[in-house]
């Protein structure tokens, strides 16, 4: 057992040192909306798209010529403007059908989980790349409606701490030099995890989800 984990360890590192390992810099504008799981009595709709940005730092580990684990550590916005309709109870006893409008705005830190397939090169010093996997985040700050604080209760604590989405891109790199590249893409964030458990208490109805959308450009710089 020993010989063999000793084995392993020595094959590891000698895979490591024949990796080649590109990290870089990005910019990532994105048109964020969101999407619900709710039943047609709550009439929930995205208002409109916002726009976020998403920066941060992008490592490709390539362990074949033209295949790169990628992943890194990115800082970004998403959420968007929502309507919906609740029914209010009066003090008399009567109800009566209300609308709301919230504008969503979370901010994460995100951990990307993907794999990169990379093209030979479709022009001198450019190559194609296609992107898919998955993203952990974490929350770490959020507003609604401009507002940090609603009704004395802080709006961070309406949304869950993690979120999960897929990710599916692809884009182009040129070659700068020897060892540098920019980088231009599109990407596509599906949103896979509920985001808050806000609107389930409002109404009663813990079958309510609210998801992340997302299409980001992205720029870049690696080294």
């Amino acid at each position: 057992m020993k010989k063999f984990t000793l084995l392993m360890l020595f094959m590891c590192a000698g895979f490591t040192a024949m990796a080649q390992v590109e990290i870089g810099l990005q910019l990532s504008p994105t048109i964020s909306g969101n999407r619900f799981v709710a039943e047609d009595r709550y009439n929930f709709e995205k208002e409109s798209n916002n726009l976020r940005l998403g920066v941060g730092v992008v490592v490709d580990y390539f362990f074949a010529q033209n295949y790169a684990f990628s992943t890194g550590l990115m800082y970004r916005s998403k959420g968007a403007e929502i309507t919906y309709n609740y029914i209010r109870e009066n003090g008399d006893g009567s109800t009566e059908q209300m609308s709301g409008k919230d504008d969503i705005a979370v901010q994460y830190v995100q951990l990307p989980l993907t794999l990169k397939l990379f093209t030979n090169e479709v022009a001198p010093g450019t190559i194609l790349y296609f992107q898919v996997g998955g993203a952990l985040n974490t929350k770490v700050a959020a507003q609604v409606n401009n507002k940090k604080v609603i009704n004395s209760e802080k709006v961070i604590k309406r949304f869950n701490i993690f979120e999960a989405d897929a990710i599916l891109g692809g884009g182009v790199e040129f070659q700068m030099g020897e060892s540098t590249k920019v980088f231009g893409g599109l990407t596509y964030h599906r949103g896979l995890t509920d985001i808050d458990d806000f609107y389930e208490k409002k109404f009663g109805d813990k079958n309510i989800a609210v998801k992340n959308n997302g299409v980001s450009l992205d720029f870049g710089l690696k080294f």
